[in-house]
Parts: C-alpha cells; structure tokens; sequence
C-alpha cells in the first residue's frame, strides 16, 4: 500500500516537469524528465498492513527530498537546482546537450552533484503546465482504479492545496484513508516546482450519495501523535 502510494508520487516526478533528464531516458518520453536515482524508484515491498505511522514517515521523507528542489524567479529567467538524488549519473557534456535540444539559458553540473537550470519564465510556465496536466491525469486514473474502486471522482483547486474526493462508501476505506499521502505530495511538488511553499494541503471525502464531508485530512497534521 505504501510502495503504490509512494510510486504514484514519484511517477508524478519522473513523467511531467518538462526539462531534459540529465543522461538518463527516464520512460522514454518525448517530454524531458526529471530523473530520479535507481534507489528511490525501487521502493521495497510493503504489504497492506503497513501502518499509517510507517507510511507518514516514509511520506514525509520523500517529500522532504523533493524539498531540496531550490527555484529562485528572477526578473526574466527561472533558476532551478535538483538536487544529486533527483538528477542521477550526468555529465556536463550531457547537460550542454540537453540545453540545446530544449533551448534552456544553461544547465550546470554542480560540484555537490545537483544540477542547475536556468531557463525563460515562458520555459518553466511550460514545465510548471506539464505538471498540471500530469497531475490532473493522474487524479483522474484514480477513480474506479482497482486500488480505489469506490471512488468516482478527485479533483483539486489550480493549485493543488485542496482536494476533494469522491466515494461511495460511507466513510473512507483503508486504501482511500492512505490515498491522501499522494494527493499530499502532489501539491507539495507543485508548489515547490513553482517556487513556493505549501504550508497545508486539505483533502475532503464526500459521499457519493449525501454530497457531505464524510472525512477531512490536513498535510499539516502529519507526524503529530495523540
């Protein structure tokens, strides 16, 4: 349950931001990737009695990791710095290469093993778009998935610090219960990626039926214990 909620995340990452992965062909995309290390795509398996305590932790961990995304908006350009983890095996020569197939300022391979971009405010609302659609497409692969048979539909404000999901259960299930982890770092990625911060990210279950809030979560809840 973890590793599919965790997985769903991180495709997120590796198919939408739309800049060239740095001498990796992540999926093979005509889009650029955001490449992510071999050991944080090989999530270990986890079976359905894993519990929330443990997925929170391991949630929170990989979006503290997506946390060292660094984007600093200028007058007319965009900087954006992955860190080592999220670029991969590169070189210079690759990076140089994938600035002139996509047309970016620069890309330099910093001595930390990060990788910063520079690129027009017109490139990253490009990249920033993808990530919507990405997104939105993955909301909507979630209602009547086998994961979440109940659910009818997910949908989210424009910039992704609330969603809303619907289900015809009268209260959430233990799989729609762990759904919100996702939703979690899908907004706390866009909101990164365009240079902000998310400080809560608020999901509501509503039944199918009644149309009320049956269950609400809040990001910024997590970790915190009674």
């Amino acid at each position: 349950m973890k590793k599919k909620v965790l997985a769903a995340f991180m495709s997120v990452v590796i198919c939408t931001a739309m800049f060239t992965a740095c001498g990796q062909k992540a999926g093979d995309t005509d889009q650029g990737t955001v490449p992510v290390a071999e050991n944080q795509t090989n999530q270990s398996t986890e079976t359905a009695e894993s519990s929330e305590a443990d997925s929170s932790d391991d949630g929170m961990s990989q979006l503290e990791a997506i946390g060292d995304v660094d984007v600093d908006k200028g007058i007319f350009d965009v900087t954006l710095t992955i860190p080592k983890d999220f670029v991969g095996d590169t070189t210079q020569e690759k990076l140089d290469e994938s600035v002139k197939e996509k047309g970016y300022k620069s890309a330099t391979l910093n001595s930390d093993g990060s990788v910063t971009y520079v690129m027009t405010k017109a490139q990253h609302k490009e990249m920033m778009d993808g990530i919507t659609e990405s997104i939105n497409n993955s909301l909507a692969e979630m209602a009547g998935s086998e994961d979440y048979p109940n659910i009818t539909s997910v949908t989210a404000n424009s910039d992704f610090t609330s969603f809303t999901i619907t289900t015809k259960n009268a209260e959430p299930d233990m799989m729609e219960s762990m759904s919100v982890l996702a939703l979690y770092m899908y907004g706390g990625m866009y909101a990164i990626f365009n240079g902000e911060t998310a400080d809560n990210i608020h999901v509501d279950f509503v039944n199918a039926d009644s149309g009320e809030v049956i269950s609400s979560a809040n990001s910024e809840d997590m970790g915190n214990s009674d």
